[in-house]
C-alpha cells in the first residue's frame, strides 16, 4: 500500500510516492540522487550518507516513511561544478578524489562536522570520517583536506 512522503531535498519540497518498507537510499536515488552510493546496506561503510536535518545518517539503513515532514541535503545540494563547497573543493586540492565512490559521503560527513565545529581537531576529523570507508587511499589526505576546508570556512584562507 503506496504512501506519500513529504520531504524536503537539497531546499526543494517534493511530494513522494513511497511504500512502506523501503528504505531512503532506494527512493534518493530513484528520484535521480546518484551521489548517494549503494554500498555495504548494512550502514558500515558510509557511501550512502546524507544530511537528515542537519546530521549525518546512512540511508541505507533508514526506512524513507521515517523521514516525514524532514529535511535532506544530498551532495548535490551541497555544491556545483563551476561553484563547489569548501570542502569540495578541499578534497580536489589534496588530490584525494580517486574512483570518487566514497567522497560524497566522506564530504557530507565533514559537513556535518564543521557545521557544528569550525576548528575540529585532527582527530575530531578522524572520527567524523570514522563511517566512510575508501578502497583507494590512505585517509590522510581526505583528513588534510576537511582541516583546510576548515580554515578557509573560518575564513583563514
Amino acid at each position: 500500500m503506496s504512501q506519500i512522503l513529504h520531504v524536503t531535498i537539497n531546499g526543494t519540497s517534493k511530494e513522494i510516492a513511497i511504500e512502506p518498507d523501503e528504505i531512503l537510499l532506494d527512493i534518493l536515488r530513484r528520484e535521480g540522487y546518484k551521489g548517494v552510493k549503494r554500498g555495504c546496506k548494512e550502514g558500515t561503510c558510509g557511501t550512502c550518507t546524507i544530511l537528515l536535518n542537519d546530521k549525518a545518517v546512512k540511508s541505507c539503513i533508514l526506512l524513507a516513511a521515517q523521514t516525514e515532514n524532514c529535511s535532506i541535503i544530498t551532495i548535490e545540494g551541497i555544491g556545483t561544478r563551476d561553484n563547489p563547497h569548501p570542502i569540495q573543493q578541499a578534497f580536489v586540492d589534496e588530490g584525494v578524489v580517486q574512483c570518487g565512490f566514497c567522497i560524497p559521503g566522506m564530504i557530507l560527513s565533514a559537513k556535518n562536522l564543521l557545521d557544528n565545529n569550525p576548528s575540529p581537531t585532527k582527530d575530531e576529523v578522524k572520527m567524523a570520517l570514522d563511517g566512510n570507508l575508501c578502497r583507494c587511499t590512505g585517509y590522510s589526505g581526505q583528513i588534510k583536506a576537511v582541516l583546510a576546508a576548515a580554515a578557509v570556512m573560518r575564513g583563514e584562507k
